[in-house]
């Protein structure tokens, strides 16, 4: 079976553990997911079956959508309710304070990545250093965050946010971040990713009907998946490319969608007029 899934995955569990549902369902295919939700979000989590499983490379620039609650007055070593305490008693700013800075937190900023992350440092993870009271210090990334709104106050000290950007943001620093530049500290209590390129709550499939349910009828094709434009292939053509042999096409250079005369059969790219498969997908 080649294809994506798109699974809503509940908070209270990690993305490797809510993989394990789907493996057991399919046994002997190849799965893995894509875009990893920590265990207190919840959300779409991007599932590929079989050879697809080779096209999460592609999909890594997508456009993301979150909702999130940032509560303020206090933060936690791992930006998140999950933590423990280590600053508190900060002031919980209004409305209008904390939408004065949201353009200071978006476009194409450095960001510093929390401590408690999958970052790598010297072969280990920065979260394993961190539980070990290693001090670890990871460098600014570069991200995009195409907008913050902040949707108003929910309670005493927490305020509801809309986020939408690339892949790599983490929203957690997106929380530290707002409170620092209002001089405060800030707390992510809830997460929920609502869209993923094409991948949304709306068609997604909740984690508890995966069991019951003909996953067969879901599978979303790869080429629905990715944005890259299309080259169809004569049957002399793809003769030729099934060989590992160049095909001159009328392109310019970069990734492109390719089909035989009936199917979708893998990511080919172009350089100089030659087209090769880079990612073969066909079964």
């Amino acid at each position: 079976m080649n294809g994506f899934i798109n699974i809503f995955k509940p908070s209270g569990m990690s993305s490797a553990y809510a993989l394990t549902k789907i493996k057991r369902k399919y046994k002997g295919e190849k799965i893995g997911h894509m875009g990893t939700l920590d265990p207190m979000a919840s959300g779409v989590l991007p599932v590929g079956i079989g050879k697809c499983t080779r096209l999460f490379d592609y999909l890594l620039d997508k456009v993301k959508v979150y909702n999130a609650n940032f509560t303020f007055g206090y933060e936690t070593d791992t930006l998140d309710s999950e933590g423990k305490i280590i600053n508190e008693g900060g002031k919980i700013p209004t409305l209008s304070e904390i939408t004065k800075v949201l353009h200071l937190v978006t476009g194409e900023i450095m960001q510093k990545p929390p401590v408690y992350s999958a970052k790598n440092v010297s072969g280990k993870r920065s979260y394993e250093l961190a539980r070990q009271g290693i001090e670890v210090e990871l460098p600014p990334k570069k991200v995009v965050i195409e907008s913050v709104v902040c949707n108003g106050k929910i309670n005493d000290n927490t305020y509801n946010f809309t986020i939408v950007c690339k892949g790599g943001t983490y929203i957690r620093s997106i929380c530290r971040d707002i409170a620092y530049l209002l001089k405060t500290y800030a707390t992510m209590t809830k997460l929920c990713r609502e869209k993923s390129g094409i991948f949304c709550i709306e068609n997604s499939i909740k984690l508890e009907d995966i069991d019951s349910i003909d996953i067969s009828k879901n599978i979303i094709k790869p080429e629905d998946v990715l944005t890259f434009e299309e080259i169809r292939l004569t049957n002399a053509e793809n003769v030729e490319l099934s060989f590992g042999r160049q095909v001159i096409v009328d392109k310019k250079d970069g990734l492109y969608k390719v089909f035989n005369s009936t199917e979708f059969i893998g990511v080919g790219i172009v350089n100089a007029g030659n087209l090769k498969i880079k990612s073969y997908v066909k079964e």
